[in-house]
């Protein structure tokens, strides 16, 4: 644990408060003097580096609550972070305090009831590999680095979607550090509006330590990469073929510029193509048969599918890659061919060398769901569309951010609802499109009696309801 300097203590925080911070942390505790200061405070994206006046990294829920009283008593502002993947920038802060649960990996599977607790400082990938020594996994996201709680809290829409629904759909309980500092345990039958809440409402209502997951039998799937021609005709079809499909099968659709991969033709560098990763999950042989009218679409530029098991479907990620990004998402109805070819438009007006249209089918599990079952409330929508923009020129930032905004204005599906964990920075109307109007007022009312004073205001934020 490192020493705060008398100067620093003086200029920032009442030093007896500090002081009893580091007395009664057991985790680490860093500040602007240490070596690892800065290699601390960086997340995924470049575009959100600030300067917090501490980093806490804790190693139990009693660190938590310690640190979550220190911002309610000094007022500091306070940052969660569990995989550093927020895109507005919300996992740090200027001059407060960043709770990094980085440290806090525990992990308990229960293979006979098929149950694990999990601690928020996994992330998906650390937890995919560690369950599926069992031949079982929860559905994450499409990201191994992703962290579960930021992930778990917005929802969870990932490669096993349609078969077992979202991530908060196989969450069975939780312990929360709540804004008074009280560690609660959560569940149908415990603080059920709290629990309601952190399944879909984001990071609003507390510190969540731990969830309990429900395991699934994955363990052989049929799935990995399969590269098409980026035509209106492909892109629609694939999308319905995925929607008739068998509920087994998910699928994550990107049309992009075709990377300098060596296992890509090099006449397609460059080129959009329909770079889709596919996961069936049940029996080999019949995934073998789902997948085969995929390959008749048009003739594969590249086909990796096949028998694999789950964790590879994780694509591998360079550590220290970390992009500025711009991204805008929405629901739509469906990706028809009117759709696809204002995609390919979009994708065909911007130069930017990494520029995705991503869709995602959804449906199935995920959809039989009732909408007020959790705060997540849009699950009758039938896809998903997002536009990405990634550079490494910060002086760009306002084209690409002109341009991914423009580009899903253009699609004029939809009611404009959006995935909470989708949304940038892009304003309080825009937080409101994640949720109905009556999920809305409920959430704000249990923010009220959970935080009033919205000291877990770091995020895509619901204010408590006033009065």
């Amino acid at each position: 644990m490192s020493l705060v300097s008398s100067r620093f203590v003086e200029t920032q925080v009442d030093a007896q408060v500090i002081s009893r911070l580091l007395a009664d942390v057991k985790g680490r505790v860093i500040t602007p003097e240490d070596a690892d200061y800065d290699a601390a405070r960086t997340g995924l994206s470049r575009e959100a580096v600030r300067r917090p006046a501490l980093i806490v990294r804790p190693i139990d829920a009693s660190d938590v609550a310690q640190v979550v009283s220190l911002a309610r008593e000094t007022g500091m502002e306070l940052a969660i972070r569990s995989g550093g993947h927020s895109l507005a920038g919300h996992s740090t802060t200027d001059g407060g305090i960043v709770l990094d649960l980085s440290q806090m990996k525990g992990l308990e599977i229960n293979a006979e009831e098929r149950t694990a607790w999990a601690e928020m400082g996994l992330t998906a990938g650390e937890y995919t590999l560690a369950a599926a020594k069992y031949g079982l996994a929860t559905g994450f996201g499409d990201a191994a680095s992703v962290g579960l709680g930021g992930l778990t809290t917005g929802g969870g829409i990932g490669y096993l979607v349609r078969k077992y629904g979202l991530t908060i759909d196989n969450v069975l309980a939780a312990r929360v550090v709540t804004a008074d500092g009280q560690i609660r345990y959560v569940d149908a039958d415990n603080h059920a509006d709290l629990f309601w809440a952190i399944r879909g409402g984001g990071g609003n209502f507390g510190v969540v330590t731990h969830f309990k997951y429900r395991l699934h039998p994955v363990d052989t799937i049929v799935g990995g990469m399969l590269i098409l021609p980026a035509t209106a005709d492909v892109i629609a079809a694939f999308a319905a073929q995925a929607e008739a499909a068998p509920e087994e099968l998910s699928t994550i659709v990107n049309i992009m510029p075709a990377p300098p991969l060596p296992f890509i033709p090099a006449e397609y560098h460059g080129q959009l193509i329909t770079l889709a990763m596919m996961v069936y999950t049940g029996d080999v042989e019949e995934g073998l048969r789902v997948v085969a009218p995929f390959r008749q679409l048009a003739d594969p530029i590249v086909d990796m599918i096949g028998p694999m098991p789950y964790p590879q479907i994780y694509l591998p990620e360079d550590p220290n890659f970390r992009p500025a990004a711009a991204v805008r998402s929405k629901f739509i109805d469906a990706v028809d061919k009117r759709t696809a070819q204002v995609l390919l438009d979009q994708l065909n007006a911007s130069t930017a060398p990494v520029r995705i249209a991503q869709y995602r089918v959804l449906g199935g599990a995920m959809a039989r769901v009732p909408a007020d079952a959790t705060a997540f409330a849009h699950r009758s929508n039938r896809a998903m569309v997002t536009f990405i923009v990634e550079y490494g020129n910060h002086d760009e930032a306002a084209i690409h951010n002109a341009w991914v905004s423009q580009a899903i204005a253009a699609l004029d599906q939809g009611e404009g609802a959006v995935y909470v964990n989708f949304v940038a920075d892009e304003g309080q109307a825009r937080v409101r499109d994640a949720y109905p109007a009556a999920t809305w007022e409920r959430l704000t009312a249990i923010k009220a009696k959970y935080d009033p004073t919205n000291l877990f205001r770091r995020n895509q934020n619901i204010a408590p309801k006033a009065g």
